[in-house]
């Protein structure tokens, strides 16, 4: 079926790429690593994972999309499918669509968070509460003693259905070019905000400054322990959204002869000033400026999330009511920006699939998109505090991300064959490409996914053989199924595409 969708301008691709890899880890997840994994030495393995990993991955994912865009697929099962013909690679893309599928289904429950806590920020709901008033709002929220989670939940979705089903250049393409600059915008502020944050204003002990030097002074004992390097792997994963399909979606739609190359840098390093600058620039500056560097180690262990949600709402109270709504709403709508340009990016490779396969409009195909994470994401709604959400997050938000990066990579580098794919890669670049990643993606980048594959494993079987609650048991046994009942329609589409004589290229 024709797909006749496209992108308007090649900023507004830029920018979209940039908000799909721009999410809530790159302000929640990123200073926390740094933190536990060496401080400033942490970045070394992690530009060290970027240059060798990422980059690659984005060169990769960029050209395989435009490769398979070029017969009219817009969806990893058959954009494989064009790159080989044997049968197995359509249900090895198959982890492009329910990867997007599945991580938009407990996503979006976290993005709702962000707008919740706009609206009390306003709202003024955390004024002459202690730190652990504070906490515990967070943990009194997400126990649904009320139907707000649950509204603000229905309303984000409804939110990113409706601008999916505007189209790429009237929906997500607008929404990137008013989020990415707003995020950066409001980033500035807090780092600002942040880093001239004085000892003694306002009740703190310690200036901005001390939390910066914190975070960046190196570590070096750290440096070469494979736990460090497996965490600036993980890290790289999570902020650029390699693996999950959602680029090669997005990639698909650009002309034949357009820049993948180039385009794939500037989405990466753009993705990269925002999380090392201005992620390290917020959270772990004032934290230890009001409460000390041992005391910020100690929160570090809840993840970012406890810092951003529990703790950032109490110290922005300190710096009086004018200043606590406003950087209330700007931290929290930052959060809102950079978890909607990524969500955006989830639904596209769902309706490009139904679009493509089954000649739905683009509207419907959204509709059933926005259905489909209404229906899979409930139980980490209901059920958060029983483990459904932490299970979604490790089987779709990791543990698939890999599985996919490591068998598009060999795909690409060794059954593809370097030699097209470095044409593919090159093919229309406004930059030169060193010919030095010939060799890194041939042989550096698989070695590195194998590398995280292999560590994985244990920690894999142990979650496998581990004795959940039956929440937690249903909700492997759901994804699974959500799995499978991709892989189905996969098949359909295949034997659709036999019947009605078209062909995969």
């Amino acid at each position: 079926m024709s797909n006749k969708e496209a992108w308007g301008t090649r900023i507004g691709l830029v920018l979209a790429m940039a908000g799909n890899a721009v999410g809530l880890g790159n302000f929640l997840r990123f200073p926390v690593q740094a933190v536990q994994n060496g401080g400033g030495a942490f970045i070394i393995p992690y530009l060290t994972c970027f240059l060798l990993m990422g980059i690659p991955l984005l060169w990769i994912e960029w050209s395989m999309g435009r490769f398979g865009g070029k017969y009219g697929h817009h969806s990893t099962p058959f954009i494989l499918d064009a790159i080989d013909k044997r049968k197995f690679w359509k249900y090895i893309g198959v982890f492009g669509i329910f990867t997007n599928l599945a991580v938009a289904a407990y996503y979006c429950y976290l993005e709702s968070w962000t707008l919740s806590w706009i609206w009390h920020s306003v709202d003024r709901s955390f004024a002459g509460k202690t730190q652990e008033e504070v906490a515990n709002f967070f943990g009194t929220y997400v126990s649904l003693t009320s139907l707000e989670p649950v509204f603000f939940w229905v309303i984000c979705l409804l939110l990113n259905t409706w601008i999916l089903s505007r189209g790429l250049s009237g929906g997500v393409e607008v929404a990137s070019k008013i989020g990415m600059p707003l995020l950066i915008l409001f980033g500035a502020f807090l780092a600002f905000m942040a880093i001239t944050m004085k000892a003694g204003e306002h009740g703190a002990i310690h200036p901005g400054t001390t939390g910066l030097n914190f975070l960046w002074t190196p570590d070096f004992s750290s440096i070469w322990t494979a736990k460090v390097w497996l965490a600036a792997a993980g890290q790289i994963f999570f902020t650029l959204s390699v693996g999950m399909g959602s680029i090669q979606c997005y990639a698909s739609y650009v002309k034949s002869k357009d820049d993948v190359a180039l385009n794939a840098m500037s989405a990466g390093w753009m993705n990269e000033f925002v999380e090392v600058v201005l992620g390290s620039s917020v959270i772990i500056p004032i934290a230890v400026g009001y409460f000390g560097i041992d005391r910020v180690i100690e929160m570090t262990t809840s993840g970012g999330l406890g810092l951003g949600f529990r703790t950032l709402p109490f110290l922005f109270e300190q710096w009086g009511p004018a200043l606590a709504v406003i950087c209330g709403v700007c931290w929290f709508g930052l959060l809102f920006f950079a978890g909607i340009t990524s969500s955006l990016a989830m639904g596209t490779p769902c309706m490009g699939f139904l679009m493509d396969e089954f000649g739905w409009k683009r509207q419907k195909s959204a509709w059933a998109f926005g259905c489909a994470v209404l229906l899979l994401g409930l139980p980490t709604v209901l059920f958060f505090n029983e483990g459904v959400f932490d299970e979604y997050d490790y089987w779709a938000g990791t543990v698939s991300l890999v599985v996919f990066a490591l068998t598009e990579t060999i795909l690409f580098a060794w059954i593809f064959g370097m030699g097209k794919g470095w044409k593919e890669i090159t093919d229309g670049a406004d930059m030169k490409v060193p010919s030095v990643f010939k060799f890194i993606i041939k042989f550096i980048t698989p070695l590195i996914l194998l590398f995280v594959f292999v560590a994985s494993i244990p920690d894999i079987v142990n979650k496998i053989l581990s004795a959940g609650s039956i929440y937690v048991t249903l909700s492997r046994i759901g994804l699974l199924l959500v799995w499978i009942g991709v892989a189905y329609l996969v098949y359909i589409a295949y034997r659709k595409r036999i019947k009605e004589g078209r062909f995969t290229s």
